[in-house]
């Protein structure tokens, strides 16, 4: 058998016209020609689909079995086709963004929202990572776009984008913690207690003085840390926002909150699908003011 999508689109016209006359109407065609294709896909499937000894045709009960073959074939090639047009426009099938854990866009729900309405078919990834270890995923191709606090430098082959927006840190304690209470913190008041270290970031000046230190390779388990009443933790706002907002407590110290400059990352000479291109500019068009080369 070696039905052709054409004469399946005829059947499925017919079958949906309930003539051949209507369906031939339709399709800009004569009747005779509907007809013809509607007997030779008889011959070619070895059935007979419609009973023509009525005044209109009506399907047979094997005709009524394979409509709704014909039509998920149907179906199906018209996402082929869709698919194939998108490609050629340049729509990429899939696209992987990486986020550092210490930063999310304003609105980042709102965003993703926008994606999916724009570009439904696009697979999206969006991965958590350390800032390090995004800028990582973007030179080995595993992500297209990242979103890091900005690098004092970056590799030759990475091209960054400052965003308008900036990452917001603050010193959280549990509710239940000494340090609760206290008004305007000294330094000398935070190192009576222990500090609580995200394990791959890099700390300089005040934070190195901490001689009692826990940490861990995530924010979230920082939190946890820090509402378990462990210690005092430095933790990205949007985090303690959204997980810790009962549990931890802001404290008020000299230079917290303090606020991170953020890019947005992708590689030198890598070639952005739609989609891509889109989302970069969704993430930097709220103000682009610096590009390093």
């Amino acid at each position: 058998m070696a039905a052709s999508i054409d004469a399946l689109i005829v059947f499925s016209e017919a079958a949906a016209a309930g003539s051949f006359s209507a369906a031939a109407r339709k399709l800009g065609r004569s009747q005779s020609t509907v007809s013809t294709i509607i007997a030779d896909l008889e011959i070619d499937v070895g059935v007979t689909l419609f009973d023509r000894t009525t005044r209109k045709p009506r399907l047979t009960a094997h005709g009524e079995a394979l409509l709704a073959n014909a039509r998920e074939i149907l179906e199906a090639h018209d996402r082929l086709t869709q698919a194939a047009a998108r490609l050629s426009a340049g729509l990429e099938p899939s696209l992987s963004l990486a986020i550092s854990n210490t930063y999310q866009p304003p609105h980042y729900e709102k965003l993703l929202v926008a994606f999916e309405k724009r570009f439904p078919t696009v697979e999206l990834e969006c991965l958590v990572k350390e800032d390090g270890d995004v800028v990582s995923l973007v030179q080995e191709r595993r992500a297209q776009l990242g979103v890091v606090a900005s690098q004092p430098s970056y590799p030759p082959d990475v091209r960054a984008i400052r965003l308008a927006e900036s990452s917001e840190l603050a010193l959280f304690v549990a509710t239940g913690h000494p340090l609760s209470g206290v008004p305007d913190l000294t330094m000398e008041n935070l190192l009576r207690h222990r500090e609580l270290r995200i394990s791959t970031g890099v700390k300089a000046g005040e934070y190195e003085r901490s001689v009692r230190v826990w940490s861990a390779d995530s924010y979230l388990l920082l939190l946890e840390m820090a509402e378990l009443g462990f210690g005092w933790a430095e933790l990205p706002r949007w985090i303690a926002d959204r997980f810790g907002a009962k549990q931890l407590k802001e404290v008020s110290a000299r230079g917290w909150p303090r606020f991170v400059a953020v890019d947005a990352v992708c590689l030198k000479g890598a070639t952005l699908g739609v989609a891509g291109n889109w989302l970069m500019d969704a993430l930097t068009t709220l103000g682009a003011t610096t590009s390093k080369k």
